[in-house]
């Protein structure tokens, strides 16, 4: 096993030993792991926090082995590589999403190779580390399952959240017509990303003023997911990252569901997805920055729902 090279050996943590509301959040030292063979061990500069974060700390997706460290998205330099690992070095910079066992609430994480692509030298860490779950989930959603092409209509539910904000952006880029769902407070912001039409859902019903869209890319499920099947064309596609489509209403409506999860496999896609930050012509909208020891609020700010763009913990340098 190689030797890591620093003479630390204790790092700094977010973990949970049981699931339940933000107290069971705690900041620990923990011994720093060693990367096993196809790993990375990276010194982790920032992690995104992200919906399912405090979904998993609650226990709706299923029951992890505790304690665990929170988290899976991160931007950060490799600090040590596991057996066999060639594609990399260490002191590269890199960004990209934890492995099974790790987390990226923490001073270094350990992640696959195959989860894990090189930072731009124009992207920062803050926004390296806000794009793996969110711009894969909407570049997934829009592009592999709804196949999305230009000319064509596109409804984005939360537009002004994490995932919506890079579909609208998503979808202009491929020159679609784009309409966003979102409070009258965010409806300026998700116009400056790109949208064409931008409905106040508190105040008007979509499913009464939008018709014949191609692709709906629904992030909030419910009745929201229900009602959004009328505003499609024949032949068109729902792709939700909330909640399995209804098979039976798709059929009704003549058109298509699809449950999406991110494949964060799919590191080709994060790194040109990087270079397009890059080059300026995709932007991350990052609402919060805290520190590590603030995880707990960040998760706090993110269930709320109404967080404008992404929340950062900040780690090391950033």
């Amino acid at each position: 096993m190689p030797a890591i090279a620093t003479r630390k050996t204790m790092m700094k943590a977010v973990r949970i030993h049981s699931f339940g509301g933000p107290d069971v959040l705690r900041l620990e030292e923990i011994p720093i792991p060693e990367p096993k063979p196809e790993e990375l061990l990276v010194r982790v500069h920032a992690a995104s926090v992200n919906p399912v974060d405090w979904k998993i700390r609650e226990g709706r997706l299923g029951k992890i082995p505790l304690p665990s460290i929170v988290g899976s998205d991160f931007s950060g330099e490799i600090e040590a590589l596991g057996p066999g690992v060639t594609d990399f070095r260490v002191g590269e910079a890199v960004f990209g999403v934890v492995g099974d066992d790790s987390g990226s609430y923490t001073e270094y994480a350990l992640a696959p190779i195959t989860q894990v692509t090189e930072k731009p030298p124009g992207l920062n860490h803050l926004e390296a580390a806000a794009l793996p779950i969110a711009s894969l989930t909407a570049w997934q959603a829009l592009f592999d399952a709804g196949g999305l092409q230009s000319g064509q209509k596109v409804l984005i539910h939360a537009a002004a959240g994490g995932v919506g904000q890079m579909a609208v952006q998503f979808a202009k880029w491929k020159e679609a017509y784009v309409i966003g769902t979102a409070s009258a407070q965010h409806a300026d912001f998700v116009r400056q990303l790109g949208a064409d039409e931008v409905i106040d859902y508190k105040k008007v019903r979509f499913d009464e003023v939008v018709k014949d869209v191609d692709v709906v890319l629904d992030t909030i499920g419910g009745e929201t997911q229900e009602r959004s099947w009328k505003v499609l064309k024949k032949s068109g596609i729902l792709v939700s990252t909330v909640a399995p489509p209804s098979k039976d209403a798709a059929v009704t409506h003549g058109v298509r569901g699809m449950f999406l999860l991110s494949n964060a496999k799919r590191k080709d896609e994060l790194a040109f997805i990087g270079e397009l930050v890059a080059s300026g012509r995709i932007r991350v909208h990052i609402d919060v920055i805290l520190p590590l020891s603030e995880a707990r609020k960040a998760q706090e700010l993110s269930q709320t729902g109404h967080v404008n763009g992404k929340i950062v913990l900040r780690v090391a340098g950033g």
